[in-house]
């Protein structure tokens, strides 16, 4: 019968488990691939959070000598508004 000859069983049968296994072997590849990516990025240290903005430096110069005394109180406010102008 020409049903179980080997022209039938290559024509559909065959054909069909090799595209299954080929598709099975894809799938793997493709799920190890996602899986390592994945992984490989929870390994990868996480990057510091920006550091919370510091005073200007300037700013804490002229803060540090109207404390010490160096400068008064109108120069210290003359002196910020200067900077923060320019800024």
């Amino acid at each position: 019968m020409h049903w179980y000859g080997n022209d039938w069983w290559w024509s559909h049968m065959g054909w069909m488990m090799v595209l299954w296994a080929v598709g099975g072997v894809l799938l793997v590849v493709l799920t190890l691939f996602v899986v390592r990516t994945l992984s490989a990025d929870l390994r990868r240290p996480m990057r510091p959070e920006a550091p919370a903005p510091r005073e200007d430096d300037a700013e804490r110069i002229l803060r540090r000598r109207y404390a010490s005394g160096e400068i008064d109180e109108q120069e210290l406010h003359r002196r910020l508004d200067e900077l923060r102008s320019v800024s």
